[in-house]
């Protein structure tokens, strides 16, 4: 793929329309939508009975806890990376209860029905925070004929398998950018201090992330691509469960209830299976459909096709005000060249088509006031307007859209209820990191007609800190041969050798 940034979201879209495939669903159910497009950007568009969105691990991790002890007889987990030792319920003070491991052998030996299935990134090994010595040697709580604990090898060279699924009896899936393992849990506050956010000993960086839960028809189609991973790493085929149970969690209150909502996946083309480029394709839809209106929190921000369309929207009259919160401080080599200065120069691009001061690009801090109080942002979140709403696994770069495993869900406003739990879990967000209560941002919004100067009226004590390529003078074009280390699609030597004569 040319690495010029004009024409690079067209050519990409083109990709996208020539190959991208999407997987058989075997649901009839499709509400009229103006985003959500099954067979394009999802695999299908059903009326969920019950969604939420759970904000950081503080909420996540205990309703999982409490969904796991409902299973029946079937527990899937799908992960980057997976550690039994995390606990899942903590105290301020820092105890933990609840490891997930044995929690797991527990529930296997209470009930006999029970299958517990956990499907890991073999390159976590080497790549991952995560417990390698129990990956590879096997832990006491896996020492159970219903607990298979298999590393996916079935993946190109340098992808990753990303997705971060749970799904519980085809009936209960859980489904975002929160992996069951070490640094993973924080509360909504992200104190620098959290004596409950250690790791080995050691007190870990502020991390903010979400996992949606969904029953019903969503529920299952995530079952699917749990399934489906699975056999293709295993190579054993598993059938659907025909029943399915309630296993809401008692104290979440939905969100969104029989709102259309669509399940989008990145798989590679590779080893005879056929891309999916749902999530390339939602991502461009969503974000082209905006009007008034676009909120983004990701860790990476560096893919040419979110720019151009982000650039083409800034440009026009009436295009929507948009406000992104990302993260600024990347480890490793790699991540700092592909991730952190194309993140920067695509900064740069937006800022320069800006032409009627409708950006904002942050990273937030948990004290406005301490450089070192940096919070990781790794939520993978698309909010267009009051009327859309993605949560996933992937992020804002190329190889969530075309070479790593990914797996998003996206909600689609069908009311007035749904409309305003849209607007009041994005104010929830805004709030969160502003370290101020969600009304008085839906107050300023009111107030200033705007949400970008909404968040400048808010941001006081400079808790959200404009990154310096919003106004320094450095270059805004992808660096050369980047795309080498975010790539788009699975490496082909004889196709690169091809286009090279």
């Amino acid at each position: 793929m040319s690495e010029a940034d004009n024409g690079t979201a067209q050519e990409f879209m083109q990709y996208l329309d020539d190959t991208g495939q999407s997987i058989a669903s075997g649901q009839t159910s499709k509400p009229v939508t103006r985003i959500l497009k099954a067979a394009r950007n999802c695999r299908d568009v059903t009326l969920t009975r019950r969604a939420a969105l759970l904000v950081d691990g503080s909420e996540y991790f205990p309703r999982l806890a409490e969904c796991l002890r409902l299973a029946r007889r079937s527990i899937f987990i799908v992960g980057w990376d997976f550690d039994g030792h995390i606990h899942l319920r903590r105290e301020e003070n820092g105890n933990g209860h609840d490891a997930l491991g044995p929690l797991l052998r527990e529930l296997v030996e209470a009930n006999p029905e029970l299958e517990v299935r956990i499907l890991v990134w073999s390159v976590a090994l080497a790549h991952a925070p995560g417990s390698s010595k129990d990956l590879i040697f096997g832990a006491e709580w896996q020492n159970h004929p219903r607990i298979s604990v298999r590393l996916d090898t079935d993946h190109p060279l340098y992808a990753a398998h990303h997705q971060k699924i749970v799904s519980i009896d085809d009936s209960l899936a859980f489904a975002g950018g929160i992996d069951l393992t070490v640094e993973r849990w924080d509360s909504p506050g992200h104190s620098p201090d959290d004596p409950a956010r250690r790791a080995n000993g050691e007190t870990y960086r502020p991390v903010h992330d979400m996992q949606m839960v969904v029953d019903s028809d969503a529920a299952a189609q995530v079952a699917d691509i749990a399934r489906l991973r699975w056999s293709r790493a295993t190579k054993e085929g598993l059938a659907p469960l025909s029943d399915r149970v309630d296993l809401w969690p008692k104290d979440v209150v939905p969100d969104f209830e029989n709102v259309p909502l669509g399940v989008a996946c990145t798989l590679p083309g590779w080893n005879g299976h056929s891309p999916v480029h749902e999530v390339a394709a939602l991502i461009a839809d969503a974000l082209s459909a905006a009007r008034h209106t676009i909120y983004i929190e990701t860790q990476y921000l560096a893919a040419p096709m979110v720019a151009g369309i982000l650039a083409k929207a800034l440009a026009r009259a009436d295009g929507p005000e948009i406000v992104i919160v990302t993260t600024q401080t990347l480890n490793g080599f790699i991540e700092q060249i592909a991730m952190g200065l194309n993140r920067d120069r695509l900064i740069r691009r937006l800022r320069k088509a800006d032409r009627f001061k409708r950006l904002r690009v942050f990273y937030p801090l948990s004290d406005g006031s301490r450089d070192d109080a940096e919070i990781l942002i790794h939520a993978k979140l698309i909010v267009v307007d009051d009327s859309f709403l993605r949560v996933g696994s992937s992020n804002l770069n190329n190889r969530s859209l075309g070479l790593d495993t990914e797996c998003d869900i996206g909600v689609e406003a069908n009311d007035t209820p749904s409309r305003q739990a849209i607007e009041r879990l994005r104010n929830q967000l805004v709030g969160e990191h502003l370290a101020v209560d969600p009304s008085r941002v839906a107050e300023a919004i009111a107030a200033e007609g705007s949400l970008v100067r909404a968040i400048d009226r808010l941001n006081d004590a400079g808790r959200l800190r404009p990154f310096a390529a919003m106004s320094d003078r450095g270059p805004s074009r992808r660096i050369p041969f980047t795309s080498l280390l975010d790539p788009t699609r699975p490496f082909n030597l004889s196709s690169w050798l091809s286009r090279k004569r």
